[in-house]
């Protein structure tokens, strides 16, 4: 399965459902219910909270022995300071355990720039890195450029604090059609995520992400600190797949 630059226009078209779990079970749990990146991200430890290395080999050896079509996978690095040499030894060792992409959360101000910039042309083998923007923290959205140069594969758009609002509470529909925008003109392809809920997947369905993520949607009681519940799984499956096809102009 391939991930497609970012498409700034029409027709809508039906993004990648991301669903982040902690565990092998969690991962076979979602890979059986139609999800088609797996995220290894641990919720206990912050908003890009860092799983175990072996815990993520092994997610990564669930979601590859799974029947049916491949799946990728992705993981964070954790909630880092905004310094080049940390940043790269983490993104180091977790390319390592195999995962298609190591996702980097970048806070704002020069020192965001300059791990981008450390990361430019940084060998992580198969691995392809992708920068994590936070919605509510006035997120600089000339990195998504920056990163572009820097051979970044994409670009997420995600929220720092989970109980201060969902990804739409904290953007504007037109600051989230331009974020998708410009991450397509930049050649990346591009996710939404943020304590997201069934009943968004109509509205940011129509901005043309390449990905919507989830947790908290997919675990009993709505809480993503709880296991994931395989029928919420497949609510927000059945949610994208009913996505429409009718193209229509883009906000913003």
């Amino acid at each position: 399965m391939n991930i497609c630059p970012g498409r700034s226009g029409f027709p809508i078209h039906r993004p990648m459902f991301l669903a982040s779990v902690t565990s092998p079970d969690e991962a076979r749990v979602c890979v059986g219910a139609g999800a088609d990146l797996i995220d290894a991200k641990n919720p206990l430890t912050g908003a890009l909270g860092a799983l175990p290395l072996t815990t993520v080999s092994e997610i990564v050896e669930a979601v590859r022995e799974a029947p049916g079509q491949t799946r990728l996978v992705s993981a964070t690095v954790g909630d880092l300071p905004m310094e080049p040499t940390i940043v790269r030894e983490a993104v180091e060792t977790m390319a390592d355990t195999g995962v298609d992409f190591v996702k980097i959360g970048l806070g704002g101000g020069k020192a965001a720039f300059d791990v981008v910039d450390a990361l430019s042309a940084f060998d992580v083998g198969t691995a392809r890195l992708v920068g994590v923007l936070f919605a509510d923290q006035n997120p600089d959205f000339s990195l998504v450029e920056a990163m572009a140069k820097a051979g970044f594969a994409g670009v997420m758009l995600d929220t720092a604090a989970k109980r201060s609002g969902r990804l739409v509470d904290v953007q504007s529909p037109e600051n989230l059609s331009e974020f998708v925008r410009l991450a397509g003109q930049s050649g990346l392809f591009c996710g939404l995520a943020g304590s997201l809920k069934r009943d968004d997947i109509g509205l940011l369905g129509r901005f043309g992400a390449d990905i919507l993520g989830f947790r908290g949607a997919l675990c009993l009681d709505s809480d993503r600190t709880f296991a994931i519940d395989e029928g919420r799984v497949a609510c927000v499956r059945a949610a994208l797949d009913a996505l429409s096809d009718l193209a229509v102009p883009q906000a913003g």
